[in-house]
């Protein structure tokens, strides 16, 4: 009886179109296929340098570096493989304090829309003494470059502002930024979770100092991760914050987990592969859910012209998103917020730094896709909340 429960549940999960790629993404075929190979057949320790299990390894690790980093316009060797984004974002926050202390620069400039894993290692440095401007967004949830240039002092040590929102998708302006810091001593550092390996452009400026990314959000296993560290005319000053093996030029010990990351770099090669395509179909996903919504009056949480082509945060007048979320739950899974902080039931501080009102943040929902979603169908998603007024 058991076992007919849990095959039931999952025939119905199969039949719930799936729209929380913000949070965790499918994993990508060539990518399960590097992870089967380098768990079951090739497992060796990319360390071990007197076997050809090891050798094997490291060639897929060295393969891994050069694959991500290109999607980025960066080096090999300047990859620095990490358990994700979060692990990333507090390296290049937290492994600066050592410097700011030794050179007084104890400033840090960065935006109210940050994910928790930017705006808490910040405050962290806070506590220790630093001093941090945090910059507000328009009410479509983008921060304007000269606000946050504005910002920059002699004293600031680090500029770190997101590229696409994890929330709404609103694309920040790094290009901007990324010309306004020069002639700085600032350090930029952006946190490309949600777009890197989508949009390229931007995030290919060697005057950005770190870029942060994940991933599960790009197509590979939950796990992996990295901080992409230039090593250009600038040093970036990075301490550790672990020890123990010397392991990613001494900033992250630890045996590399060589399954996760050569899916990790055969991701970034799809992901180059068939970026325009992907870009297509998320884009008429998105097409079909603006028109589907667009008679029940949704509200667009974000910038409607510049935001990712597979991410929307929308709120129907009048509607709570918990019940929006309950009446759809066999339809299409989605969210209201943030899966990193969906134990708290406090109110997105993204959408809060927004200036939105307390009921349209209270119905707020996120969409998010991919090239492989599945579409439901949108009439009847769209009777269900119609069904709710």
């Amino acid at each position: 009886m058991a076992l007919f429960v849990k095959q039931e549940t999952y025939f119905v999960w199969q039949m719930t179109s799936y729209f929380d790629c913000a949070a965790t993404a499918p994993i990508d075929l060539d990518a399960r296929t590097a992870l089967l190979r380098f768990t079951d057949l090739e497992y060796g320790n990319a360390g071990s340098r007197t076997h050809e299990f090891g050798v094997q390894a490291k060639r897929a690790v060295q393969s891994a570096r050069a694959q991500i980093a290109e999607l980025a316009g960066a080096r090999a060797d300047e990859v620095i493989f990490t358990s994700g984004a979060t692990e990333a974002n507090n390296l290049a926050i937290l492994g600066l304090r050592a410097h700011g202390e030794r050179t007084g620069r104890r400033h840090i400039v960065t935006t109210a829309i940050e994910h928790k894993a930017v705006l808490e290692p910040v405050q962290a440095l806070v506590a220790a003494g630093f001093e941090a401007t945090i910059v507000a967004p328009s009410t479509d949830g983008r921060v304007s470059a000269d606000d946050v240039l504005t910002a920059v002092r002699p004293d600031t040590l680090l500029v770190s502002v997101m590229h696409a929102n994890n929330e709404t998708g609103a694309l920040q302006p790094i290009e901007a930024i990324t010309s306004g810091l020069v002639g700085t001593n600032a350090l930029f550092h952006v946190d490309a979770a949600q777009s890197f390996g989508k949009l390229r452009g931007p995030l290919t400026d060697p005057k950005i100092h770190m870029i942060s990314v994940s991933g599960h959000k790009l197509y590979a296993p939950k796990g992996v991760g990295a901080l992409i560290v230039r090593r250009g005319e600038t040093k970036v000053p990075l301490a550790p914050l672990t020890y123990g093996g010397g392991q990613e030029r001494g900033l992250r010990p630890g045996t590399l987990p060589v399954a996760l990351v050569a899916a990790f770099g055969a991701a970034c090669a799809a992901a180059s592969r068939d970026a325009d395509a992907r870009v297509a179909r998320c884009s008429e996903i998105r097409q079909h859910l603006l028109h589907a919504f667009e008679p029940l009056g949704a509200m667009i949480n974000g910038s409607s012209d510049n935001g990712l082509a597979s991410t929307l945060n929308i709120s129907f007048p009048g509607l709570d998103s918990e019940a929006v979320i309950l009446v759809l739950k066999d339809l299409v899974a989605l969210s209201n917020g943030s899966a990193c902080t969906s134990a708290s039931y406090d109110p997105s501080h993204v959408l809060v730094a927004m200036g939105l009102s307390d009921d349209r943040i209270d119905g707020a929902l996120r969409f998010s896709w991919c090239h492989m979603t599945e579409e439901p169908n949108w009439e009847v998603v769209a009777a269900r909340i119609r069904s709710l007024s």
